[in-house]
């Protein structure tokens, strides 16, 4: 198979890699070198001219070599590299082709790398989101897992599970002369450690979010308090109007910036006011809606007209019960006649000042850190919703075991329980994949990859 490696676009070179036991002899085919690729060691260069098969030179290209099982897909791989060209990557694409290759699909060398054992599913993945990182918490956290974070953690216990499993599957083996080969209570402390490690990692899904996707954070506050103003100032762009009409934001407005090498996703709200406008209405309900869902939640008020009772209602009335780190945000400080107190404490600001801008920033930083949403240890995160989703399913099931067996259950139902639990955690490094898995995962990769 075979594939450019390189996005397209000019650039100072692209990279078209070749996977598969045929690579080294097809690309033969159509390179000119000094020394034939099928004799050449493994792991090295070779300069040369690339043709089309049919006499005509392409481009000069140097072929890195390598041979299985020493390779990303362990198979021979061959990475022709050529000037930084489209219509050169597209004609020697065309020609190896026409001598026997096939294009690949999506993330197939790195599917190819996983069912040759080079790589488990968790690591796999991580590979996709190394190349989305954008992010210093997030690249940190992506190689992490590539290194194998998740899977060594769950690989030796999941091990010792499926020792037990067998036994008891020897018990059911054996039921009619009623012999127990499991011991009951290692298993029942083999249960409780594999239960903590699973909660653990289960409960850094929202750190793990917030560092790949961004922290979600809300700006709300009351018509003309500044919240546009804000998202202005902390982005460094125009990208919301602002207006001394109230009302004049009617929909939400988000934008991106990494504060401290952790990624925030901004939202710009409508005004939260009683109108008559049905516009505006939807706006406000909107506003309610993208608050419930915010990692972190910026109040803006105005310091010249707000009351203490006023902010309080409305960030009630925005949190509705949940818990979520706030960000009091006090505006106008420059025209602000006394100093006012800010309820539950807080920042006084003028969204007009650099220097409270910077100050502004510090403290987004700081409250999402108190929060717990940066990562500022080497301790494992789980950043993939499938994942989670695994963990959750691996816990409810070995909670059933341990429901089984301090009430006596049949080992038949424990077993089954204990199966569930195994399956689940063998879908995070791919030891059990469900038919459809691979290609929902792989299918998200970029080609050549």
């Amino acid at each position: 198979m075979v594939a450019p490696a390189t996005a397209a676009g000019a650039a100072g070179l692209h990279v078209i890699r070749l996977s598969g036991p045929r690579a080294i002899a097809l690309a033969e085919t159509l390179f000119q070198g000094r020394k034939s690729l099928l004799a050449a060691q493994p792991r090295t260069l070779h300069y040369g001219s690339l043709t089309d098969g049919a006499g005509r030179v392409l481009d000069d290209v140097v072929v890195a070599l390598f041979r299985a099982p020493h390779s990303y897909t362990r198979e021979d791989v061959v990475e022709i590299s050529t000037h930084g060209s489209d219509y050169i990557v597209g004609e020697a694409l065309a020609a190896l082709v026409a001598h026997g290759a096939r294009l690949a699909g999506p993330g197939e060398f790195t599917q190819r790398a996983f069912l040759n054992g080079a790589l488990d599913l968790a690591q796999a993945e991580a590979v996709a989101d190394v190349i989305a990182a954008d992010s210093a918490l997030a690249h940190r956290v992506a190689v992490q897992q590539l290194r194998g974070g998740v899977s060594n953690q769950l690989r030796e216990l999941r091990q010792e599970l499926i020792d037990f499993a067998a036994l008891l599957e020897l018990e059911l083996d054996f039921a009619e002369e009623d012999v127990e080969f499991a011991n009951r209570p290692a298993l029942t402390a083999l249960l409780g450690r594999v239960l903590d490690t699973v909660e653990e990692l289960r409960a850094t899904f929202g750190l793990g979010n917030a560092i790949k996707n961004g922290v979600v954070t809300v700006i709300a506050g009351r018509p003309n308090a500044g919240k546009s103003t804000l998202l202005n100032a902390l982005v460094g762009e125009e990208r919301a109007i602002v207006s001394a009409i109230a009302g004049t934001t009617r929909d939400l407005i988000e934008d991106e910036v990494v504060l401290g090498g952790l990624r925030f996703r901004f939202v710009d709200t409508a005004g939260l006011r009683e109108t008559t406008d049905e516009i505006e209405a939807m706006g406000v309900a909107r506003t309610r809606a993208r608050a419930g869902q915010a990692a972190l939640l910026v109040y803006v008020f105005d310091l010249t007209t707000a009351t203490r009772a006023e902010v309080a209602a409305d960030v009630a009335e925005l949190l509705e019960g949940r818990e979520a780190p706030v960000l009091l945000v006090g505006n106008k400080a420059d025209a602000a006649t006394a100093a006012t107190a800010l309820p539950g404490g807080g920042l006084q600001i003028s969204a007009h000042n650099p220097a409270d801008i910077h100050r502004l920033r510090a403290a987004l930083l700081d409250t999402a850190r108190a929060a717990g949403l940066d990562a500022s240890s080497t301790a494992t995160v789980i950043t993939n919703a499938r994942h989670h989703g695994a963990l959750t399913r691996a816990g409810e099931a070995i909670r059933s075991v341990l429901t089984g067996l301090a009430t006596g259950l049949g080992t038949e139902l424990v077993a089954y329980d204990l199966r569930a639990a195994l399956n689940a955690l063998g879908e995070i490094t791919g030891d059990v994949t469900p038919e459809d898995l691979l290609g929902s995962i792989f299918g998200r990769f970029c080609i050549g990859k």
